[in-house]
Protein backbone atom coordinates (compact mmCIF):
# COMPACT_ATOMS: atom_id res chain seq x y z
CA UNK A 1 0.00 0.00 0.00
CA UNK A 2 1.46 3.61 -1.23
CA UNK A 3 0.29 7.08 -0.99
CA UNK A 4 1.00 8.94 -3.53
CA UNK A 5 0.87 13.19 -2.89
CA UNK A 6 -0.34 15.84 -5.57
CA UNK A 7 -1.23 19.38 -5.78
CA UNK A 8 -5.29 19.87 -6.56
CA UNK A 9 -7.29 22.67 -6.93
CA UNK A 10 -8.80 22.86 -2.94
CA UNK A 11 -12.19 22.66 -4.52
CA UNK A 12 -11.69 20.12 -6.68
CA UNK A 13 -14.50 17.07 -5.57
CA UNK A 14 -11.26 14.80 -3.65
CA UNK A 15 -9.88 18.23 -1.47
CA UNK A 16 -13.72 19.52 -0.80
CA UNK A 17 -14.82 15.97 0.61
CA UNK A 18 -11.24 16.10 2.71
CA UNK A 19 -11.42 19.51 3.99
CA UNK A 20 -15.54 18.60 4.98
CA UNK A 21 -14.31 15.62 6.44
CA UNK A 22 -11.63 18.02 8.69
CA UNK A 23 -13.51 20.72 9.55
CA UNK A 24 -16.44 17.80 11.11
CA UNK A 25 -13.33 16.22 13.06
CA UNK A 26 -12.08 19.44 14.38
CA UNK A 27 -15.25 20.99 15.32
CA UNK A 28 -16.34 17.22 16.85
CA UNK A 29 -13.31 17.35 19.13
CA UNK A 30 -14.14 21.18 20.04
CA UNK A 31 -17.50 20.80 20.86
CA UNK A 32 -16.77 17.35 22.54
CA UNK A 33 -20.21 16.23 20.62
CA UNK A 34 -20.73 15.07 16.59
CA UNK A 35 -20.60 18.39 14.27
CA UNK A 36 -23.65 19.94 13.57
CA UNK A 37 -24.04 20.29 9.23
CA UNK A 38 -24.11 24.04 10.03
CA UNK A 39 -21.02 23.98 11.91
CA UNK A 40 -19.35 22.22 9.21
CA UNK A 41 -20.49 25.14 7.00
CA UNK A 42 -20.03 27.26 9.40
CA UNK A 43 -15.84 26.27 8.90
CA UNK A 44 -16.11 26.16 5.20
CA UNK A 45 -17.42 29.43 4.68
CA UNK A 46 -14.75 31.86 4.32
CA UNK A 47 -12.06 29.71 5.57
CA UNK A 48 -9.83 31.44 3.05
CA UNK A 49 -9.16 27.95 1.08
CA UNK A 50 -9.30 29.64 -2.18
CA UNK A 51 -6.23 31.52 -1.57
CA UNK A 52 -4.38 28.03 -1.21
CA UNK A 53 -3.00 28.69 -4.75
CA UNK A 54 -0.20 29.83 -6.61
CA UNK A 55 1.89 32.52 -5.96
CA UNK A 56 0.65 32.77 -2.31
CA UNK A 57 -0.02 29.15 -1.72
CA UNK A 58 -0.83 25.51 -2.36
CA UNK A 59 -3.25 22.78 -1.82
CA UNK A 60 -2.17 19.06 -1.70
CA UNK A 61 -4.29 15.73 -2.14
CA UNK A 62 -2.90 12.46 -1.05
CA UNK A 63 -4.72 9.26 -2.19
CA UNK A 64 -3.95 6.20 -0.46
CA UNK A 65 -3.92 2.77 -3.42
CA UNK A 66 -5.88 5.39 -5.32
CA UNK A 67 -8.36 6.63 -2.75
CA UNK A 68 -8.12 10.28 -1.25
CA UNK A 69 -7.12 10.02 2.57
CA UNK A 70 -5.05 12.97 3.16
CA UNK A 71 -4.85 16.77 2.44
CA UNK A 72 -3.13 19.80 3.65
CA UNK A 73 -2.62 23.65 2.22
CA UNK A 74 0.32 25.88 2.60
CA UNK A 75 0.13 29.76 2.76
CA UNK A 76 2.76 32.32 2.32
CA UNK A 77 2.48 34.12 5.42
CA UNK A 78 1.45 38.21 4.73
CA UNK A 79 3.31 39.17 8.08
CA UNK A 80 6.19 37.25 7.37
CA UNK A 81 9.94 39.05 6.74
CA UNK A 82 10.83 39.19 3.41
CA UNK A 83 13.91 37.29 2.66
CA UNK A 84 16.67 39.26 -0.40
CA UNK A 85 12.98 41.41 -1.34
CA UNK A 86 11.54 38.09 -3.23
CA UNK A 87 9.06 35.73 -0.85
CA UNK A 88 8.01 36.07 3.08
CA UNK A 89 10.57 33.79 4.84
CA UNK A 90 7.79 31.36 5.99
CA UNK A 91 4.63 29.59 5.06
CA UNK A 92 2.15 28.25 7.17
CA UNK A 93 0.71 24.73 7.21
CA UNK A 94 -2.81 24.82 7.16
CA UNK A 95 -5.87 22.41 7.02
CA UNK A 96 -3.94 19.15 7.28
CA UNK A 97 -6.19 16.11 7.89
CA UNK A 98 -5.65 12.84 7.40
CA UNK A 99 -8.51 10.29 7.18
CA UNK A 100 -8.49 8.48 11.37
CA UNK A 101 -8.97 4.55 9.60
CA UNK A 102 -4.94 5.76 7.46
CA UNK A 103 -2.88 7.20 10.10
CA UNK A 104 -0.05 5.20 10.94
CA UNK A 105 0.41 4.34 7.54
CA UNK A 106 2.72 7.12 6.41
CA UNK A 107 0.27 9.54 5.15
CA UNK A 108 1.20 12.40 7.30
CA UNK A 109 5.21 12.19 6.81
CA UNK A 110 4.19 12.08 2.88
CA UNK A 111 1.74 15.12 3.09
CA UNK A 112 3.99 17.28 5.08
CA UNK A 113 6.97 16.64 2.89
CA UNK A 114 5.25 17.31 0.22
CA UNK A 115 4.07 20.94 1.87
CA UNK A 116 7.42 21.53 2.42
CA UNK A 117 8.36 21.13 -0.95
CA UNK A 118 5.45 23.47 -2.16
CA UNK A 119 6.40 26.10 0.58
CA UNK A 120 10.26 25.99 -1.06
CA UNK A 121 8.56 26.21 -4.71
CA UNK A 122 6.22 29.51 -3.36
CA UNK A 123 10.28 31.06 -1.97
CA UNK A 124 9.72 30.55 1.91
CA UNK A 125 12.95 28.70 3.99
CA UNK A 126 10.45 28.27 7.28
CA UNK A 127 7.14 26.58 8.03
CA UNK A 128 4.82 27.60 10.99
CA UNK A 129 1.09 26.35 11.68
CA UNK A 130 -0.49 26.61 14.84
CA UNK A 131 -3.01 24.01 16.50
CA UNK A 132 -4.89 22.83 19.28
CA UNK A 133 -4.48 20.95 22.60
CA UNK A 134 -6.48 18.23 21.79
CA UNK A 135 -5.35 17.32 18.14
CA UNK A 136 -2.48 15.29 19.64
CA UNK A 137 -2.21 13.01 16.46
CA UNK A 138 -1.11 16.40 15.02
CA UNK A 139 1.13 17.65 17.52
CA UNK A 140 2.62 14.26 17.21
CA UNK A 141 2.96 13.74 13.64
CA UNK A 142 4.74 17.39 13.65
CA UNK A 143 7.32 16.69 16.55
CA UNK A 144 8.35 13.10 14.72
CA UNK A 145 9.12 15.22 11.67
CA UNK A 146 11.10 17.76 13.08
CA UNK A 147 9.26 20.61 14.16
CA UNK A 148 9.22 22.37 16.92
CA UNK A 149 7.30 24.09 19.37
CA UNK A 150 7.78 27.78 19.06
CA UNK A 151 6.06 30.80 21.06
CA UNK A 152 2.55 32.41 19.50
CA UNK A 153 2.80 33.98 16.24
CA UNK A 154 -0.53 35.11 15.29
CA UNK A 155 -3.52 35.05 18.14
CA UNK A 156 -6.63 33.30 16.36
CA UNK A 157 -9.64 31.66 18.46
CA UNK A 158 -8.92 27.71 18.45
CA UNK A 159 -4.94 28.18 18.32
CA UNK A 160 -3.11 27.25 21.13
CA UNK A 161 0.07 25.74 20.06
CA UNK A 162 2.31 26.61 17.54
CA UNK A 163 5.47 24.64 15.89
CA UNK A 164 7.76 26.09 12.66
CA UNK A 165 10.37 24.06 11.04
CA UNK A 166 13.16 25.79 9.17
CA UNK A 167 13.18 24.48 5.27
Amino acid sequence: MSWIMNREPYDSPDAALLRREYYDEVASRWYGRPATAEEIEEGLTDDGADRLRPPLGDFVVGRHDGVAGACGGILLCETAPVIDGTAPATAELTRVYVRPDLRGTGGGAALLTTLETAARRLGARRVALDTRHDLVEARALYARNGYREIEAYAQRPYAERWFAKEL
